[in-house]
């Protein structure tokens, strides 16, 4: 699955360049303030690539792996030679669209930043999810399986609360936000996935 092992070498390289050097990081993170008013649209899609240190770094890209290879090997199969494209444009244009809810309500707060991969694999996560409902999930502080239609929800909700309690200095708008796109992105290829995806619901 080279898809997912370059994009995952070339996060961890400028990480650790970020990571161990803090003036590299500054100029590449999400400001929206930045963004907005001086023009630095490039940072909309650099933060995707820098994180803040080596835990946030080594989570997000577990979470990638984990979820990244079986989902680009589904593209390929599913779509041929378009998967090459296809998986790439979801996880390149998630980090894009992850930043919109911090471009919305930070573009005057110039103390404001981000940074991380985190919006993108929150999409190639809920991407799988809409693909392998049946497959069964856990979370890491319950370490118990959960069916991926029952997971998905449930984080999403947990999500929406933080984000909505604010403090916690973790940009819980961009999981949701890369979520959703990665829900959005399956469903444009294929609308039955949202059929049977409500399917396991019974309803």
């Amino acid at each position: 699955m080279y898809i997912t092992y370059f994009l995952l070498a070339v996060t961890v390289l400028v990480s650790l360049k970020g990571i161990n050097d803090p003036s590299f990081n500054r100029k590449l993170l999400l400001n929206p303030n930045d963004v907005i008013h001086y023009g630095k649209w490039y940072r909309v899609f650099t933060h995707g690539f820098v994180h803040a240190n080596y835990i946030h770094l080594f989570f997000n890209m577990y979470v990638f792996y984990m979820f990244g290879v079986a989902l680009e090997g589904t593209f390929i199969a599913s779509y041929g030679a378009r998967g090459y494209m296809l998986y790439p444009l979801l996880y390149l244009t998630a980090i894009m669209f992850a930043a919109l809810p911090a471009l919305y309500k930070h573009k005057d707060n110039p103390g404001y930043n981000s940074l991380g991969a985190s919006g993108a694999v929150s999409a190639i996560l809920f991407a799988f999810i809409m693909l392998y409902p049946n497959v069964e999930l856990e979370l890491f502080f319950i370490p118990i399986e959960i069916p991926a239609y029952i997971f998905g929800p449930i984080i999403l909700f947990l999500e929406y609360l933080m984000a909505k309690r604010g403090g916690t200095g973790i940009a819980h708008d961009a999981h949701l936000a890369g979520a959703i796109y990665g829900i959005i992105f399956i469903i444009a290829l294929d609308y039955n996935f949202i059929f049977k995806f409500i399917d396991q619901f019974g309803l």
